[in-house]
């Protein structure tokens, strides 16, 4: 029995599962829908973004461009905010997955969730950069956000994709992801699993060391991260069960070698930072030892990992 399987059988019984969000999540690119490179630009020219502080602005083509307000965000961004003229503001948390931001932008629209689930599935509309491979999860920066109630919904998310191809040019994603032998892509995948792992953005760098440790290791080490098997299910939830683990999923990186097929959510600034620059050391396990303080250790071997898990365990007994 290697490690990963003493962990799963030492906490398989604490697995809770929450009600998952709906299907449809992954919205692929679809293929077959031969839209000329015009539509793209047009659908960007069709968004006025507008900084103001650390909010954007968007405004659909025939809107009134209203004098710039200074607005802050608005708590955890599960219930957009009415401001004046109309418009809503709305905050994007990092870490969602992009069926959640889309609920989220149908609510503050008043629009068909449908509409936004079609609108996502056309990467090249949305100005998505050609390493994403036509699939906008990961690439729906999080952010505050002012609507205009005559946004649409690729208005909406183009101005996502515009925000998040700034963050990449302001980290220098691609050059960077070259220095560490990684493709954006992969870099933007790490990222998202560093975001879904971390409870404090002070682990973030180690979380990052620990998977390109894991990734780089010699013979290869599986990943073994229950937050990619949960993305592959869409359940949501921190921890997969006995069942969960027996999934077939390409995002199940307790079967499979190296890293999902893509990011399993939106990642903020600081998680990208760490994915480009992880920590210096030579961690290969974290454990959440205390989950009620959000204390992740870290540990480069076996017997210092199990050391770990007693320590969680022995939290669990008496939290």
């Amino acid at each position: 029995m290697n490690i990963e399987d003493l962990l799963r059988e030492t906490l398989s019984d604490m697995a809770h599962e929450e009600q998952p969000p709906p299907p449809g999540r992954f919205f692929p690119a679809n293929r077959n829908r031969s839209r000329r490179r015009g539509l793209a630009l047009a659908a960007a020219a069709a968004v006025t973004v507008m900084a103001v502080g650390s909010t954007l602005v968007v405004q659909g083509l025939s809107s009134p461009v209203a004098a710039p307000k200074d607005f802050t965000g608005q708590g955890s961004g599960e219930t957009p905010a009415e401001t004046g003229q109309g418009q809503t503001t709305l905050t994007v948390r990092e870490g969602q997955r992009l069926t959640q931001i889309l609920k989220q932008l149908s609510t503050a629209t008043g629009r068909p969730l449908a509409e936004f689930r079609r609108a996502a599935e056309d990467g090249e509309a949305l100005g998505l950069p050609a390493y994403a491979e036509g699939a906008p999860e990961g690439f729906a920066f999080p952010g505050t956000y002012e609507v205009s109630p005559t946004s649409s919904p690729d208005e909406l998310l183009a101005a996502m994709v515009t925000r998040f191809n700034r963050a990449a040019e302001d980290s220098d994603l691609v050059a960077g992801a070259g220095r560490v032998g990684r493709t954006p892509l992969e870099i933007l995948t790490i990222a998202s699993i560093v975001q879904a792992e971390s409870t404090d953005k002070r682990d973030m760098s180690r979380i990052a060391r620990v998977i390109h440790n894991r990734l780089n290791h010699t013979p290869e080490m599986k990943l073994s991260l229950d937050s990619t098997i949960m993305y592959g299910l869409n359940k949501s939830g921190v921890m997969a069960s006995k069942e969960d683990l027996r999934s077939r999923s390409r995002y199940n990186t307790y079967a499979r070698l190296g890293l999902p097929p893509g990011p399993i959510c939106n990642p903020g600034a600081d998680a990208i930072e760490a994915a480009l620059k992880p920590a210096a050391g030579p961690w290969l396990y974290f454990v959440k030892t205390d989950r009620e303080k959000g204390i992740t250790k870290f540990a480069a071997s076996e017997p210092e990992f199990l050391k770990l898990v007693e320590e969680f365990k022995k939290n669990r007994r008496t939290g």
